[in-house]
């Protein structure tokens, strides 16, 4: 054989070597190939906190590979965010978007990423909807009673939210928009400082996610007038849906597993498909019930739709309230 032939025959078996180690530009067909990063952006204890720590576990067991979860809390997520929309397209470093998420790319004026195309969705993972609560003392016993009351004496009635800008900001605007009422917007830093000043009669509609407003209706101390869920929550049935009193009006908001832009087909479906037994099993749905919570899984593109969806919904409420774009 002449030194030709070799060379082609060498080269031959180092380009089908690299097409089987390497199909997907430089990824390894075995992901994961070492730890995986789960990055946090909001504090211990949080929502996305929890379902993160709960979902690196069962992943590191699925995978037989370490799943470790790191906190880079700070503007609302978007540090987080930031870091994995710029991370290394293989799949080792993951986050849970949320949906304030598409809030996020409503209210501001510029973000350091593309909220949809810098980031490879992967499946939604839980979703709980926005609660309104009143205190068990109020005379507003029904989202009936409030709109009248609303009606009646516009501008007069206060809703607290976890800040401007936030989820429950624009869907206490998306309410009133639709409603055709006024309100007062409080913001406060988190739900147990606007819970205080609920029962003490200082403000009078809270708006929360039913990951904080079960607990709080199941004490006792508040009453639930509405959830914002499209159909009544099998973890609260009693509670109504806003849709029940105007109707078209229903939104939960979720978290949504991602990873870097990029990051190729084979390792976002392989991930997929493993966060579709997880979300399967009995103790991820008792957890997540114990948090308010239901398990909703999708694919990549679902995700995605999602998102876009649901950016041009708060952009309309934007506009319409003419909230001041951050």
């Amino acid at each position: 054989m002449c030194w030709t032939q070799k060379f082609l025959g060498r080269l031959a078996w180092l380009f089908g070597l690299t097409f089987l180690t390497y199909p997907n530009g430089g990824v390894a067909q075995e992901f994961p190939t070492k730890p995986i990063r789960f990055i946090v952006g909001y504090s211990a204890g949080s929502s996305s906190d929890i379902v993160s720590r709960l979902l690196a576990q069962k992943l590191s067991d699925r995978l037989n590979q370490s799943v470790v979860v790191e906190q880079k809390v700070g503007a609302t997520g978007l540090i987080a965010y930031d870091y994995v929309a710029k991370s290394p397209p293989d799949g080792h470093i993951m986050t849970l978007l949320s949906g304030g998420h598409p809030v996020t790319a409503a209210i501001m004026n510029k973000l350091p990423y593309d909220p949809v195309k810098d980031f490879g969705m992967v499946t939604t993972v839980i979703g709980y909807p926005m609660v309104i609560l009143v205190p068990q003392d109020s005379p507003i016993k029904s989202m009936a009673d409030l709109l009248s009351k609303a009606k009646a004496q516009p501008g007069k009635l206060s809703f607290s939210s976890a800040g401007i800008g936030s989820l429950h900001h624009l869907t206490g605007e998306w309410l009133s928009s639709e409603a055709g009422i006024s309100m007062i917007h409080v913001p406060f830093k988190g739900g147990a400082p606007a819970m205080i000043e609920l029962l003490a009669g200082r403000i009078d509609v809270m708006i929360e996610t039913s990951t904080f407003a079960f607990g709080q209706i199941r004490s006792g101390k508040v009453r639930g007038l509405a959830s914002t869920a499209s159909i009544r929550s099998p973890l609260m049935p009693d509670l109504p849906t806003l849709a029940e009193t105007l109707p078209g009006l229903d939104f939960s908001s979720w978290l949504g597993m991602a990873v870097a832009p990029g990051t190729p087909a084979s390792v976002v479906e392989k991930i997929n498909r493993e966060m579709q037994v997880i979300l399967k099993m009995e103790d991820v749905q008792k957890r997540f019930a114990e948090l308010g919570g239901v398990p909703i899984y999708s694919t990549p593109n679902q995700m995605r739709e999602k998102i876009e969806r649901e950016i041009t919904i708060w952009k309309k409420v934007v506009e319409i309230k003419k909230i001041e774009r951050q």
